[in-house]
């Protein structure tokens, strides 16, 4: 980690920073706030207050509070607390799935192989509003319906990029040599395939966080992702969209906070891709 912050350019360790200060206010903030940030107000005094106010009982809002109250930058961390968890979680559950799939396939090839890839080609012909629609049919929406669409639409691309780097490495020498000392298939590819082939999935995990929770707030947003009480960037800005005019406050926080959320996570997946790339070729010339 050290190394990667030594050789990170200027927005990369600024896009760590941003992210690493959203991770701790979203730990932190909801526990210290001083009021319930899913509970609704019945004080017209503390309804709709702009930002850098204090209320009528001396308390300060950063962000400002929505129609009902509620202070605005608890609610857009504890809403960033969630939306980080299930884009990673969904991200991480993908790329679980696309790893094993693309390690499997690609070292035993053959009818497992075509039908593994056959099975993602279908599933990246269908469009995503159809999984979606198919998903609201079966589960009620939330964070379980979230995930689920990002794991069975994130994993295709996981799979391929394993799947090439597990076939590319199955002729190498040293797979050979693990083969001739009477090591059973299955440790060659968990102890001496994967670890080699597992770079370009890193970087497709990191890369799809952001896009991870920029789905679930879209989700959330329509109303098919979480519910509220429960805070989630997508729908605060749904909440805001109404009061744009009067209060642009509501939409602009967790708008704000999602857009520094998807850049700065674009940013690291990019370093991280450059960074891999540039240790595997380091390698290569090591090797020659």
């Amino acid at each position: 980690m050290t190394g990667f912050w030594r050789g990170a350019g200027t927005q990369t360790r600024a896009a760590m920073l941003m992210l690493l200060a959203l991770a701790l206010a979203a730990l932190v903030v909801p526990a210290l706030a001083h009021t319930d940030p899913l509970a609704i107000g019945d004080a017209l005094a503390l309804r709709l207050l702009p930002p850098l106010s204090v209320d009528v009982t001396h308390h300060f809002h950063l962000l400002g509070t929505d129609s009902f109250g509620r202070d605005l930058f608890v609610r857009a961390m504890l809403a960033g607390r969630l939306s980080l968890a299930v884009g990673i979680a969904g991200s991480a559950l993908a790329g679980a799935v696309g790893i094993a799939v693309g390690a499997i396939g690609g070292w035993a090839g053959g009818m497992l192989d075509r039908t593994a890839m056959a099975v993602g080609d279908v599933l990246l012909a269908i469009p995503r509003l159809v999984i979606l629609l198919v998903c609201a049919a079966l589960w009620p929406p939330g964070a379980t319906m979230v995930i689920t669409i990002l794991v069975l639409t994130g994993w295709m691309g996981v799979a391929r990029l394993v799947r090439g780097e597990v076939r590319g490495l199955r002729a190498r020498p040293f797979v050979e040599g693990a083969h001739a000392m009477g090591a059973s298939p299955a440790r060659v590819l968990w102890r001496h395939v994967l670890p080699n082939a597992l770079a370009p999935a890193i970087v497709a995990i990191a890369l799809g966080v952001g896009s991870a929770v920029l789905l679930e707030s879209g989700l959330s947003f329509l109303g098919l992702g979480i519910q509220p009480p429960q805070p989630s960037w997508g729908n605060m800005i749904a909440d805001g969209r109404e009061m744009i005019v009067l209060a642009p406050w509501i939409a602009l926080a967790p708008g704000i906070a999602l857009i520094l959320t998807v850049l700065s996570c674009t940013l690291l997946g990019d370093a991280l891709r450059d960074r891999l790339a540039g240790d595997e070729l380091e390698t290569m010339r090591a090797r020659s």
